[in-house]
């Protein structure tokens, strides 16, 4: 059985993901783990960018639009709430497993 990517995930600017294309990808630990470490560069990198725009915004004055700093604020804060709220779910959905009687 093979999943596919998340339609909505994938529509956010900024943010990549890339399905595993087998099932044994998936299954063998490196699929999953895949994706979470790329959406933890990618927001990385998204903060990074805001750092950059805020900084040229507030000292040198480089930044012609505003709303360039706004934006990329906005993309790093919305891209963490996402990676967070999967963090989560996997650490929940691992403590139900750990939970289970067999």
């Amino acid at each position: 059985m093979t999943i596919g990517a998340v339609s909505g995930i994938g529509a956010l600017p900024g943010v990549t993901m890339t399905p595993s294309t087998t099932a044994t990808t998936s299954t063998s630990g490196g699929g999953f783990g895949n994706v979470l470490t790329n959406a933890v560069d990618n927001l990385s990198g998204l903060q990074n960018a805001a750092n950059s725009a805020a900084v040229q915004a507030v000292t040198s004055g480089d930044l012609t639009d505003i709303h360039q700093a706004t934006l990329a604020a906005t993309r790093a804060q919305v891209t963490m709430e996402l990676v967070s709220a999967v963090r989560n779910k996997g650490i929940d959905a691992f403590n139900q497993i750990m939970n289970m009687q067999g």
